[in-house]
């Protein structure tokens, strides 16, 4: 399995993330989670996208994460599994795809369907993956960053972007620390993806 050419897995992550592949090709044929002309792309373009955050910010075990906008479960899923000791809420406006989430059974995981601007409480990460422009989603969630700081780097937001960036970076420039997805992943589908990390 392509996780395990960048991530050491126990024999139980292994098997959790095996079981991804019939799970999502199941929910898929019923309310199209994933596009599905990508199911088959699943790996590559959902699950190890989504573990990029990982290879830029290993969460500390107790850590709480926020996935706004979860969309069946991305990146929120992918490192619940990774991090088995951390915990994660996920949210999205969009109840079919918090059923799948829920479907998979993690015992880290919290799945709810909300707007983000309902959720009051606090967390030591908010992770997204190209939900809305940057500026929007510090406006959303900047009141769910926790000021308890349980990891090496400050609390702040985590997504997952592609594309040209400027415009939505410019306001973050001093802030925003960029890591080319290419740099951690081979795969040229990789090439314009990025990790943005901004503490708040």
């Amino acid at each position: 399995m392509i996780i395990s050419d960048y991530f050491q897995l126990t024999e139980h992550q292994e098997q959790q993330f095996a079981a991804l592949d019939v799970l999502y090709r199941d929910w898929n044929s019923k309310i199209n989670v994933i596009s599905r002309k990508d199911i088959d792309n699943l790996y590559e373009h959902h699950v190890l996208h989504s573990l990029a955050i990982a290879k830029v910010l290993p969460f500390q075990p107790h850590t709480e994460i926020l996935d706004v906008g979860t969309g069946g479960g991305f990146p929120g899923i992918p490192l619940a599994i990774l991090f088995p000791e951390c915990r994660f809420t996920l949210i999205d406006s969009l109840g079919k795809k918090i059923k799948v989430a829920n479907a998979l059974g993690l015992m880290n995981v919290e799945c709810i369907q909300e707007r983000a601007e309902e959720e009051r409480r606090k967390f030591d990460f908010v992770v997204s993956r190209a939900v809305m422009p940057l500026p929007d989603l510090v406006r959303l969630v900047q009141k769910n960053v926790s000021n308890k700081q349980r990891n090496a780097v400050p609390n702040g937001l985590v997504v997952l972007k592609g594309g040209d960036l400027r415009e939505e970076l410019r306001p973050f420039q001093k802030r925003a620390e960029i890591t080319e997805i290419s740099t951690l992943f081979r795969g040229e589908w990789f090439d314009t993806k990025r990790v943005i990390y901004l503490p708040l």
